[in-house]
């Protein structure tokens, strides 16, 4: 199955409250963007910008593949968890809403959603 498919298939098993907390977890992001970067993590990639928060994406990446091969799912679990709170710090520092990405995902997959 297609990445882009999975994430549709995902989505339609997420409950409200889960859907909620992803959207809260944006809103924190959001507010932590311009706050002290010696007081918050999520502020210090902010400051350092770009190069840090690529090299973090990066850095989940390898670690996803790591736990996968060694088929530890909880670990597996907690990486792609840092990967997901990553990524959606490079979505704010590029001033890409959640929802364009969502957007594209659909526009993909309109004629293969009776297949998921």
């Amino acid at each position: 199955m297609r990445y882009h498919l999975w994430i549709i298939k995902i989505h339609k098993k997420m409950q409200k409250p889960q859907i909620d907390f992803l959207n809260r977890l944006i809103e924190i992001i959001k507010e932590k963007k311009d706050q002290d970067p010696n007081k918050s993590y999520t502020a210090k990639l902010f400051a350092k910008g770009l190069p840090l928060i690529t090299q973090k994406i990066g850095e989940e990446a390898t670690e996803i593949v790591v736990a996968a091969l060694a088929q530890n799912r909880e670990d597996l679990i907690g990486e792609v968890s840092d990967l997901i709170y990553h990524l959606l710090i490079l979505l704010e520092a590029k001033e890409i809403d959640i929802s364009e990405v969502i957007a594209e995902l659909q526009k993909r997959d309109h004629t293969q959603l009776d297949k998921i």
